[in-house]
């Protein structure tokens, strides 16, 4: 349609023109180019990237969750619960370690360490009575002869009762396995002695010999081996018992710090100086890391109690009873020798001069191994009268014996010697060496009844009280976790 315009020509007609942007006119086939300033069609969007992914994924919403003040809470409650479960799971688990190595003290290492002792003390005690009843021949009771094979029997009993405790490839088992295969042949060899020695055959006296070599070269060393194996472990198990849980502690730091700077950080933006669940869990992580100081500090007072009073002094105590046994040993069989060898009276003499302490001076005290001196200086209070004894009946003995071989030696008097030194009448006993021997070995074993106690009654309850703490540590992480997310929640629906 054609509208006229103006002055313009008769019949001239001018096309209306659509109303819209230029660019909205679909341009056909040879359509002439947009005019110059003409806005350009727009194009769709082609919609947002993919998310980031990985560890900038991550962080980035992080970010965009700390962007606002629920994000920022949501996430001070998760890093609160993160921290309370772990300090709670950590403390456990370290406590449980404890309890567990104290529990080996208790019942695994310091009875295996006491058995091997006993087992080294029971076969030098056996040796010594076989050799007492070897002099007194013919004239031997039966007090001598039960003590002989009662000590052979309990060694063979502690032998078997410690392999059914240890495992096969271990080094203590390897020890316990010649000690069971060599004691029969040690037997064997006594038995053959006392036969033909009741026969009056000299050959009595060789085989006697030649078993207590046996003993003393192989079974003895055996079980010192056996005794210094397991005392190892017995110092590897007070050790572990005793450290100190500081990763726990550390986290226990790290955790009320973080429950500290969020509550600080609530009172300056709310001005609210009190968030009961925040303060409970504060209270809850604090009670737990209040309890692992003191059950820590405890338990390590009592053990180390144990040890000072129990494990160490009855440890010389009892390297200080085999040397007194061996003594006793070298001087029946200097006795058994008649002199044919200075062998026994050499090693009577360097005994001896260990159990009064009387090492080089440039060796430090507590390397007077087998002292008596060393045993006292070790010993709790109610067990030195008793040590104290010993060293008193020691003297006597020594005293004794030098009696006695002077006799042997000087007078060539080996009857009165061999009187002085043992005898079958029990009323002449308490005069001769073998009475003030008795005598002491007696107190000695006084003392250890003493100390094997003060261990026991100090260590006893250490396995429980770790126990307890640990599963109070758990308990109260949990407890802590669940208090911290109540008091944000709160928090985050002033915002709902």
């Amino acid at each position: 349609m054609a509208t006229p315009v103006g002055n313009g020509a008769p019949g001239a007609v001018v096309p209306v023109r659509p109303s819209g942007p230029p660019s909205a006119v679909p341009a056909g086939p040879g359509a002439p180019a947009s005019r110059p300033g003409a806005t350009p069609a727009r194009r769709p969007s082609a919609g947002p990237g993919p998310a980031p992914r990985g560890l900038s994924g991550l962080r980035a919403r992080l970010v965009n969750a700390t962007r606002t003040a629920p994000g920022r809470l949501r996430l001070a409650g998760a890093v609160l619960a993160v921290l309370t479960v772990a300090f709670g799971a950590l403390t456990a688990w370290q406590l449980e370690t404890k309890a567990e190595a104290a529990n080996r003290v208790v019942r695994h290492s310091q009875p295996l360490s006491k058995d091997a002792a006993d087992i080294h003390r029971l076969l030098a005690r056996a040796d010594t009575t076989a050799a007492t009843g070897f002099l007194l021949a013919g004239a031997e009771t039966k007090a001598v002869r039960g003590d002989y094979e009662g000590d052979l029997a309990a060694a063979t009993d502690l032998i078997t009762r410690a392999a059914a405790q240890t495992t096969v490839d271990s080094p203590a088992y390897q020890k316990l396995t010649e000690l069971n295969r060599q004691l029969p042949l040690y037997a064997g060899l006594v038995e053959t002695a006392r036969a033909n020695n009741r026969l009056g055959l000299p050959l009595g006296g060789a085989y006697l010999r030649y078993a207590s070599e046996q003993m003393q070269g192989t079974l003895l060393p055996r079980a010192a081996e056996l005794t210094a194996i397991e005392n190892s472990e017995l110092d590897k198990d007070y050790a572990a018992a005793k450290s100190s849980p500081w990763a726990a502690y550390g986290l226990g730091v790290l955790t009320l710090g973080a429950l500290v700077w969020v509550q600080l950080t609530l009172f300056r933006r709310t001005n609210r100086v009190f968030n009961p669940g925040l303060l409970g869990a504060t209270a809850a992580v604090l009670a737990g890391a209040l309890w692992l100081a003191v059950t820590g500090l405890s338990t390590n007072a009592a053990l180390q109690q144990s040890w000072k009073q129990g494990a160490e002094p009855l440890r010389a105590l009892n390297t200080a009873r085999v040397q007194v046994l061996s003594a006793r040993l070298a001087e029946n069989l200097n006795l058994v020798a008649r002199g044919s060898t200075s062998a026994y009276a050499d090693q009577w003499d360097t005994i001896t001069r260990q159990l009064a302490g009387g090492e080089p001076a440039n060796v430090p005290m507590e390397q007077h191994s087998g002292s008596l001196r060393q045993a006292l200086d070790l010993a709790p209070a109610d067990a030195r009268q008793q040590i104290g004894e010993a060293d008193r009946q020691y003297e006597t003995w020594r005293t004794r014996h030098d009696a006695a071989h002077v006799l042997e030696t000087q007078q060539a008097d080996y009857q009165g010697a061999l009187q002085a030194t043992v005898t079958a009448d029990p009323a002449a006993e308490a005069n001769t060496a073998d009475g003030a021997f008795k005598a002491t070995d007696q107190a000695l074993d006084q003392a250890a009844t003493a100390e094997q106690d003060h261990f026991k009654r100090s260590a006893k309850d250490t396995e429980g009280d770790l126990r307890l703490a640990a599963l109070a540590a758990a308990l109260l992480g949990v407890v802590a976790a669940a208090a911290a997310l109540r008091g944000l929640g709160r928090r985050l629906a002033e915002y709902r």
